[in-house]
């Protein structure tokens, strides 16, 4: 009886639910820095090399969450 429930809670600690993964963390906070970062350039000029870089950090955040996903770090 007590190896079953040790061997549920190991599991269950593996599991992840309603994407609070570390996949999911690492592309919503870099999409955000760079919904920030657009922010700021669209209102201090616009500033299009700032624009850029927010761009570039926007398509990093999806391949950073694809690839932790593929590794495991995801909501399978």
């Amino acid at each position: 009886m007590i190896e079953s429930a040790e061997r549920a809670t190991s599991t269950a600690a593996r599991e992840y639910h309603h994407g609070r993964t570390p996949a999911a963390w690492t592309g919503s906070i870099i999409a955000a820095v760079a919904f920030i970062l657009g922010a700021v350039a669209m209102v201090t000029g616009p500033n299009w090399t700032l624009m850029w870089v927010a761009s570039v950090l926007l398509v990093l955040s999806l391949v950073a969450g694809g690839v932790l996903r593929r590794m495991g770090y995801g909501q399978s």
